[in-house]
């Protein structure tokens, strides 16, 4: 399947990867036809999709059952009047249908919008009335679908409300208002594919950035965007057909595209799905020996939760290769997991406007902590505040070059749907503006220092959260943290760690302990960066995606 896609498939080194990744482009790309169904050809009996759940069910995909089941939806969708450029918001957890729906809108050319479970009525109306949502497919939940009815006054623009029931929730009775996909898509008329679906350039997918400042934005993603994933699977993931690579992210979110989606089935490797309402490092682990699973990704969150357990309860000899996203990963991280595993993490970086934009690749030496290098379909670079670019080791921000919309690397986000201005502001004068904070070695390593807003200036010193963040996780008593700025009468801004503690050490929380953690911070890093403020806290405040919001820390301190 890659070589239909690239001109050349394997690399040996960066060299040889930067020089001759090319893509090869079809004329109106379309996944689900020139990816999906082709496997479906060629390889129908090949295991696509291991749905299980923690309700103890499991389900088997062919990419032949995949085939007729993605018709199937599509004629079904077409049945309740959703066409082509249509709107249809996903709002499935982790049910297998969502792989389904997602498919069958590809079919039809309609947009297709994952999102969390976790909205509120609120969230809901935004994003229905932001879009133009014409329907919602959702799962058959209490919370979900009073929501959503709730919104419906206010959500002029939807047309269809479609339920849907795991096997084990099929006793629960479909509210009124809602189609019943059990009941009736099964009746589906035969599936016409239409006669002209999409072009390259047409909006496939739409995402709601997670708001950690801010209303959330909406993301446009072309056809070209699930090419644009090719290398996130093949090649950071090191997928191939045989693999069972398992990526933890809810379907709401733009990581369940990067790692139970596009890249994984260009490899033809077989995505497995664990459906389980609440994360369990114990439970999770049994999955990986049971089904013994070879490729894992996860954020450094779960993996922080992992090593906490007992690995050598479980066997973990299946794993092959592990990959880490979706947040900075602090080095103590990285080299407990391989004290336990002997497996080295992978770290790659992208946002919900991109695909991987920066990685370790299976023919580099990862250094903890770090990215990794750009990316060979993305033209990356490290810029200061007037423009001019980094040398090594100084402190940029990351930016992408991409002079002419028109012919941006394949991955890059089109636009902040209709809103021209929000584009223009992050996009401009060539470059794509990531907000995202980084230095580079003497070997082209990226290492992650925060968001713009988030860095901290301090008598004269620009100090990144993460490498303070980095340093306090190495104590045994932190579980998580969040670095922020304080305004300070004489520094300016002083250092403030927010911080979780372990349960064996919350009773040791006090002056006492904020001493040990801040000469830790001195011993560990720059002594400037210590933080001079340290609150213990329960939990720390998160968007509905996980991420932390130090702009909620920052706000709550300006009110004391």
């Amino acid at each position: 399947m890659v070589e239909r896609f690239l001109k050349q498939t394997t690399f040996t080194s960066v060299e040889d990867y930067n020089k001759n990744l090319e893509f090869i482009i079809p004329e109106n790309f379309n996944f689900a036809y020139d990816v999906m169904d082709v496997w479906a050809e060629e390889k129908p009996d090949g295991l696509a999709m291991l749905w299980t759940s923690d309700r103890g069910e499991e389900k088997r995909f062919s990419f032949k059952d995949l085939k007729e089941q993605t018709d199937q939806t599509a004629a079904y969708l077409q049945s309740l009047g959703i066409g082509k450029n249509d709107p249809v918001m996903l709002i499935l957890k982790r049910h297998y249908q969502w792989w389904l729906v997602m498919l069958a809108l590809h079919k039809i050319g309609a947009v297709a919008i994952p999102a969390t479970h976790m909205l509120t009525k609120k969230d809901i109306v935004y994003r229905n009335t932001r879009a133009s949502v014409k329907a919602i497919v959702c799962v058959n939940d209490e919370y979900v679908t009073s929501q959503i009815a709730a919104a419906m006054p206010d959500s002029p623009t939807v047309k269809a409300l479609v339920a849907v029931n795991s096997d084990a929730e099929s006793g629960r009775a479909v509210p009124e208002g809602f189609h019943n996909w059990e009941q009736e898509w099964q009746k589906a008329p035969a599936f016409v594919r239409p006669e002209h679906v999409n072009t390259n350039d047409d909006t496939m997918l739409m995402y709601f950035t997670s708001g950690t400042s801010g209303e959330p934005k909406m993301v446009a993603h072309d056809y070209l965007y699930a090419i644009g994933h090719l290398t996130t699977g093949v090649f950071w993931h090191n997928l191939h057909e045989g693999s069972l690579h398992l990526t933890v992210a809810d379907t709401g979110w733009g990581k369940a595209v990067w790692g139970k989606f596009y890249g994984q089935w260009f490899a033809g490797a077989t995505v497995f799905v664990f459906d389980h309402e609440k994360f369990n490092a114990d439970i999770l682990l049994r999955q990986i020996e049971k089904y013994r699973i070879t490729s894992f990704c996860a954020p450094p969150t779960i993996y922080r939760f992992m090593i906490r357990e007992d690995l050598s309860k479980y066997d973990l000899s299946s794993l092959e290769y592990c990959t880490t996203a979706g947040e900075a990963l602090n080095p103590a991280v990285f080299d407990k997991f391989k004290e336990k595993t002997g497996i080295q993490m992978m770290e790659g970086f992208g946002q919900t406007e991109t695909t991987m934009t920066l990685g370790t690749f299976p023919w580099m030496t990862p250094k903890p902590g770090s990215m990794g290098i750009p990316n060979a379909q993305y033209d990356i670079d490290l810029i200061k505040a007037d423009g001019t670019p980094c040398e090594d080791g100084e402190k940029g921000e990351i930016v992408i070059r991409a002079n002419d919309k028109s012919h941006k690397p394949y991955g890059l986000f089109k636009e902040y749907y209709r809103d021209p201005e929000l584009t223009e502001e992050a996009w401009h004068d060539g470059l794509y503006h990531t907000g995202d904070m980084a230095w580079r070695d003497e070997d082209g390593y990226y290492w992650f220092e925060g968001r713009i807003d988030d860095v901290i200036k301090s008598s004269g010193y620009r100090i990144g959260p993460f490498e303070v963040e980095s340093a306090l996780m190495t104590h045994p008593a932190v579980v998580e943290c969040a670095i922020t700025g304080v305004p300070d009468d004489i520094r300016g801004m002083v250092v403030k760690a927010t911080v979780v503690l372990g349960k064996e050490w919350k009773d040791k929380a006090g002056d006492d302990l904020i001493k040990e953690l801040q000469n830790h911070v001195k011993k560990t890093t720059a002594p400037y960066k210590y933080p001079r403020i340290i609150e213990f806290v329960d939990e720390l405040p998160k968007t509905i995606s996980g991420k932390i919001r130090r702009v909620e820390i920052r706000q709550k301190d300006a009110e004391k």
